[in-house]
């Protein structure tokens, strides 16, 4: 190790397994953990500085699969600079960038523009997602064994914002990313039966005038996916669950040995379609929000692991197209930054899930879906890996904060929770073992 090169400890933190303990990263890496990480730390050479953990949290970067930063082409709304701010304001060592952007991100050409923005930003890590079809129009495959091959080496791919509602186009894409071990996640929702759908389809719907958006356009999707990953034995990815239904069929699948993971998003734990009578848009979203009943089920199906992880499913979006008529206006919210507070409140304050719950669902997990090897090293148990890459975020459980998104990172404010007491704030964040956030204030880019 070069004796000018920054050494941390991260002193006193709780770990999510619960145990207090110190935490050394050196060389970029987890160098040690526990009783011993204070001793090597003083016997070691080259300055240290202590992190004081007290009362805190200490968990493994988190990890998100579904980002969307909008670059290139929507840089008015986001780019890839101010989205990885957001990300490490967050708690987010890695993010998974959406292909809808403009050029939707279908080529290795593409691809390579955004993960090199990413490594030009160095808030986190950024891994392009590929689109599934030629410009998300549903009608020819990607190229998508050139995005795997290429510096970016997609291994996720989707047509996010839209549905692969082609079976047979959607068996060619399963079986063609076994080739590289990819995954591909599925949008999940039947166009035939949301179109004009402006809010779930109920009795609110209803009074509210607005056209609904039946849960079956979601769970007959789920359902046609599974048993063709099943018929041709890869790898499915269901994005952003909302219904109790979808859980179900994920849990029905599982239990048969279909290899299916699932992502519910922080907004459909926590928000329910009574948002909506206000009208504001800033509650309209892609999937809709649902019923109590449905978040619920959500909830119990991430304590279960039924759902396996929490994507964002980050969506920032202009005033112009988002502070408008409810029927024109745009679908989707940020939620890089609220993400960890959201879970906090719905999952560990309600006693749903302990924090090696949090660190498997919004760190190992991911990290695994994806095929990261260098995020996400920690054991079921909660206990850190030490050798492995020191993507670490330090996170206090015990303030309480109102949402101010004019105080976020991300370009866009259409946070749907503004004005809202949520618990607990991210400290530090080491990506790759450099401090990207250094107490609760973002610090300086990691260089490559």
């Amino acid at each position: 190790m070069s004796p000018t090169a920054p050494r941390y400890l991260i002193s006193g933190g709780t770990l999510p397994d619960g145990t207090t303990s110190d935490v050394l990263i050196e060389d970029a890496l987890l160098a040690a953990v526990g009783p011993e990480a204070r001793s090597r730390a003083e016997a070691g050479d080259g300055p240290l500085e202590t992190v004081d953990a007290s009362g805190r949290i200490v968990l493994p970067g988190l990890v998100d699969l579904h980002t969307h930063l909008r670059e290139p082409g929507r840089e008015d709304a986001e780019t890839v600079e101010t989205g990885t701010r957001a990300a490490a304001m967050g708690g987010f060592t890695s993010v998974h960038a959406m292909a809808n952007s403009t050029p939707v991100a279908d080529s290795a050409g593409v691809v390579e523009q955004v993960w090199q923005l990413g490594r030009e930003a160095g808030w986190c890590d950024v891994h392009p997602v590929g689109a599934v079809t030629v410009g998300l129009a549903g009608a020819r495959l990607a190229e998508l064994g050139a995005m795997a091959s290429s510096r970016a080496e997609v291994r996720v791919f989707s047509d996010d914002g839209m549905c692969v509602a082609d079976p047979v186009l959607m068996r060619r894409a399963l079986e063609y990313v076994k080739a590289f071990d990819g995954v591909v996640a599925q949008h999940a929702q039947e166009p035939r039966l949301t179109e004009g759908a402006q809010m779930n389809e109920g009795e609110l719907s209803s009074v509210l005038g607005l056209s609904g958006w039946p849960a079956v356009a979601e769970e007959a999707i789920i359902a046609r996916d599974v048993l063709l990953a099943q018929h041709v034995g890869s790898r499915l990815h269901v994005c952003h669950v909302s219904t109790a239904g979808s859980v179900e069929i994920i849990r029905w699948a599982k239990e048969r040995g279909i290899d299916v993971t699932a992502e519910a998003t922080p907004h459909h734990l926590l928000l329910t379609e009574e948002s909506v009578r206000s009208y504001d848009p800033v509650f309209k979203v892609n999937p809709p929000l649902r019923r109590e009943a449905d978040v619920m089920a959500l909830r119990e199906g991430l304590a279960d692991g039924t759902i396996d992880t929490i994507g964002t499913d980050h969506a920032p979006h202009t005033a112009e197209t988002k502070e408008c008529e409810w029927t024109v206006a745009a679908m989707g919210m940020t939620g890089l930054e609220t993400a960890l507070p959201v879970v906090q409140h719905a999952l560990v304050d309600t006693g749903l899930m302990d924090w090696a719950g949090v660190s498997r669902i919004l760190s190992s997990t991911p990290a695994r879906i994806a095929r990261l090897t260098d995020q996400g090293r920690i054991s079921a148990a909660g206990v850190f890996e030490t050798g492995a890459p020191a993507n670490v975020t330090v996170y206090d459980p015990h303030v309480t904060r109102t949402v101010d998104p004019a105080t976020h990172a991300t370009r866009s404010r259409n946070s749907p929770y503004r004005g809202m007491e949520l618990p607990g704030q991210v400290t530090d964040v080491f990506n790759h073992g450099h401090p990207v956030v250094r107490d609760r204030a973002l610090a300086t880019p990691r260089t490559h």
